[in-house]
């Protein structure tokens, strides 16, 4: 075991990290300073943190509120790339663990910490992000991860470690699912999901309607925008964490936001999860189709290029790196543009673009119109045509030549 005085760690308040305090303690000989992320959540996830926190051993319990920052910072920025990963997930699991890592540090920076620690896996994507912003933003600060050294390999086996140093814990031996929410979403995995072949109970799904038993009657929202980002939600002005609060309740009692997937984990594993991600499925909806009004052909490609690359960089938790920043600046440069306000209709489970306009449009009715026009001499399109498909011409007369 390596020498260190203080430990900060990343604490949820479960079953893995209660257990880690009290071992990093015995093992390290340390103190251990819980920190905790408020990034939308759910006040019931925060209740009695502190508490818990101080009961297994921690000196101290910061709890800190980052709900803004969040959905600001890092949600918003990765919507005006266009980001989604192997063309589904969201990323909302992605998307949270740079800001928690990031204040994780700058805990440890306040109480003179010389480590940090966290509760992830060895089989799993988190680590990877939570040591690459660690390695980023404090390389000088040891990191200890206790799923990778301690010999615990169950929820039994930490129940046993709880209840033999009195320790009180609410978690028990059996526990479906592991799940994680954020204001951007919740995830779902464990059950019946490890098996691929087997579809979603409806108790899997925990923050939206069934689509099934969704109204009869579809709902519209209307989004503004403003030079890439949202204003405004049926015309209310809101802050980033506030509106996207107000798409989820709009967008979850619609059953809007439910995927089930198999995806590439950065460790090299499939795994399959379900995730419901109501408010976040409207506002990329409603981004996307606002660029298709304002941005032309070449930019449009452009900027889904670097939607492509952003969802790996994301979700490989490579956030604080150069090729980061510049994928960000080129989408930013783009959502200049993208100015004006999408109507979307809410109805069993499916969120619909139907109306959109912006200032910035490049839209033009004179031009696209089937009817009669006097902007557009059709007779232009032959020579045009002739011109686009020159090499094919020319490589097909070559081919004839030759037989």
């Amino acid at each position: 075991m390596q020498n260190v005085k203080k430990i900060v760690l990343a604490y949820s308040g479960g079953l893995d990290t209660s257990a880690i305090i009290p071992w990093l303690k015995e093992n390290y000989g340390c103190e251990v300073v819980a920190f905790a992320a408020d990034v939308g959540q759910g006040d019931e996830e925060l209740e009695g943190l502190h508490e818990k926190a101080i009961a297994s051993g921690a000196s101290e319990c910061h709890i800190v509120d980052l709900k803004e920052e969040f959905v600001s910072e890092y949600i918003f920025p990765t919507i005006t790339t266009g980001a989604v990963y192997e063309g589904e997930y969201l990323l909302g699991t992605s998307m949270a663990r740079p800001v928690i890592a990031k204040a994780q540090v700058e805990i440890a920076r306040k109480v003179g910490a010389d480590a940090l620690c966290h509760g992830c896996t060895g089989k799993g994507n988190d680590q990877v992000r939570f040591e690459s912003t660690f390695a980023a933003l404090a390389p000088d600060l040891t990191v200890i991860a206790p799923w990778r050294e301690w010999d615990m390999v169950s929820r039994e086996d930490l129940l046993a470690y709880l209840a033999e140093r009195n320790i009180p814990t609410t978690a028990s031996a059996t526990k479906i699912y592991s799940r994680d929410a954020n204001a951007w979403h919740i995830s779902h995995e464990g059950g019946e999901l490890e098996d691929p072949w087997q579809e979603p109970t409806k108790q899997v799904w925990t923050m939206t309607v069934d689509p099934e038993d969704a109204p009869d009657t579809p709902e519209r929202v209307t989004l503004s925008f403003d030079e890439g980002k949202l204003t405004h939600v049926h015309g209310e002005a809101l802050s980033p964490y506030q509106a996207l609060v107000k798409l989820n309740t709009v967008a979850a009692a619609h059953g809007v936001g439910r995927i089930d997937i198999v995806e590439n984990r950065l460790v090299g594993m499939k795994s399959r999860g379900c995730y419901e991600t109501p408010g976040g499925t409207v506002l990329l909806k409603a981004y996307k189709a606002l660029e298709t009004m304002v941005l032309d052909k070449a930019a449009l490609k452009y900027r889904e290029q670097i939607g492509l690359e952003f969802s790996h960089v994301m979700y490989d938790g490579r956030w604080f790196t150069a090729l980061n920043d510049a994928l960000l600046a080129g989408a930013a440069s783009f959502a200049k543009k993208v100015t004006g306000d999408i109507v979307v209709k809410l109805y069993k489970g499916q969120a619909t673009v139907t109306q959109r306009r912006s200032p910035n449009s490049l839209y033009s009715e004179d031009f696209a119109t089937f009817g009669a026009d006097d902007v557009y001499d059709q007779k232009h399109a032959e020579g045009f045509i002739r011109l686009f498909s020159l090499s094919s011409r020319i490589e097909a007369l070559k081919k004839q030549g030759e037989q």
